[in-house]
């Protein structure tokens, strides 16, 4: 079967070569509202969802199912990965960014209408987890698209600093998220179960508006346009994929896991556990992690820049093995002080040291491991069967082990530990990718361009 015919990814008249600060505002933008997006659902799982959508007499069953609702948006996610980063690799980066923006933009906005159990029974979980498998498909290739036009623009001395910028972006989003809940979770309860929360999906809107004005003027990278002049780009991206560039695929899920499983510890599991295990306030979740998305928004361009000077592998290395000597202490400083300076405090060092250095340089080492021909397939796809696997479920995962350790931590902190070593093991194990071409078609040219520091 013919592949369909390409558009040649050239500007259109007029239009100027993207800048580097035009780069890194459409990554950071649209990165944003994806997290925003997916952030917001995970908090709402675990102060509202499991109270107004999925019903049931017992509280821990309720938030379980919540977070298995949660846990589908990642399941659906490698099929957006796998069906936007085709496209991505047959008709260009930058159209799949807006198309996978207003996926996401429009199912979270219609989240806000969601009607409650009590008022339509179980068409209301149906309809909310209807959204969030739509949410996840749009948000497959989100991150993935935005690291490689970051990187594929970025001089190759810069790319782990530029590639960071989708990161940034995330935990602005998270920011905004984690903010926009702090401030209606101090709602009456009543208020807030009734209103309140709906307010932050309805914003979502506000995002959408300012990605999709970003990322419209944008020009097509220069990888991308030499593979199309070249007519390099594969008429089966994933078969390429799996049958010469799996070994970066495996690097990649590997090293992504204890990144996925620490970052939805603090950032999902966490309000429920202070909620729901220690009895704190609503708000004290969402506050450390508003706290702790600040202070990681400022390392992590700081590790990607690291990256460019001694590499990506020690950086990562880095961070995987903090959060595994971490794992104890965290949840000793949470339950033994139970205060919202002491959650603050341990949710900023998990997540601006260890995912941190786990996460800046991500966008550069993630694109760097692909050749041209299939880099947005790859690394999509790759990234979101990782996040099945890993990420989606964490949150279920952790209630269940503490359930199961009748109120104690211990057995979350194994969990945290055992995810490390995977990451550390496939980390060392993996090339490291500093300097290699990101205009290679074959995965040999890619490997012998390593250290080339060519575009």
């Amino acid at each position: 079967m013919s592949s369909p015919t390409r558009t040649p990814a050239q500007p259109p008249t007029g239009e100027k070569k993207t800048g580097s600060r035009g780069v890194a505002a459409a990554a950071l933008v649209g990165s944003a509202l994806e997290w925003y997006d997916f952030y917001l659902y995970g908090t709402a799982a675990a102060l509202v969802f499991n109270r107004i959508i999925f019903v049931n007499d017992d509280p821990l069953v309720g938030t379980m199912v919540a977070f298995a609702a949660f846990g589908l948006g990642y399941i659906i996610r490698p099929l957006g990965g796998l069906i936007f980063g085709r496209l991505g690799d047959h008709f260009g980066r930058k159209y799949v960014l807006v198309l996978t923006l207003m996926i996401m933009g429009i199912s979270t906005v219609l989240m806000a209408f969601i009607p409650t159990y009590a008022q339509i029974g179980l068409w209301a979980p149906v309809l909310l987890i209807l959204l969030r498998l739509v949410q996840g498909i749009g948000a497959g290739a989100e991150f993935g698209g935005a690291a490689i036009f970051s990187v594929e623009h970025a001089d190759p001395r810069r790319r782990g600093l530029q590639g960071a910028w989708p990161a940034v972006g995330v935990y602005l989003g998270l920011l905004l998220a984690s903010g926009a809940f702090a401030l209606v979770s101090s709602l009456p309860e009543e208020d807030f179960l009734a209103w309140g929360w709906r307010i932050p999906f309805a914003g979502s809107i506000l995002v959408v508006v300012v990605a999709l004005i970003i990322r419209l003027r944008l020009s097509e990278t220069p990888a991308f346009q030499q593979a199309v002049e070249q007519d390099e780009a594969p008429v089966a991206p994933l078969r390429e994929v799996f049958s010469k560039e799996w070994r970066g695929m495996l690097v990649l899920i590997g090293t992504q896991t204890p990144q996925n499983v620490i970052a939805y510890i603090n950032l999902t599991f966490i309000a429920a556990y202070l909620t729901s295990t220690l009895m704190l306030a609503n708000s004290v979740g969402p506050i450390a992690v508003t706290v702790g998305t600040a202070v990681t928004m400022v390392t992590l361009p700081l590790f990607g820049a690291l990256s460019d000077r001694i590499g990506r592998k020690p950086v990562v290395l880095a961070g995987i093995i903090f959060s595994a000597v971490f794992a104890y202490p965290y949840f000793l400083i949470i339950d033994g002080m139970q205060t919202p300076f002491a959650v603050a405090v341990a949710v900023t060092a998990s997540l601006s040291l260890g995912v941190g250095a786990m996460f800046g340089p991500q966008g550069a080492y993630f694109s760097e491991l692909f050749t041209s021909r299939a880099r947005f397939t790859g690394l999509a796809f790759s990234r979101e069967v990782a996040g099945a696997i890993s990420g989606g479920f964490t949150p279920l995962i952790a209630v269940a082990l503490v359930a199961a350790a009748g109120g104690s931590s211990w057995l979350v902190a194994i969990f945290i530990i055992g995810a490390c070593i995977i990451g550390a093991v496939a980390t060392f194990l993996g090339p490291e990718t500093r300097g290699r071409s990101l205009r290679v078609a074959t995965v040999d040219e890619l490997r012998a361009s390593t250290g080339s520091m060519r575009d």
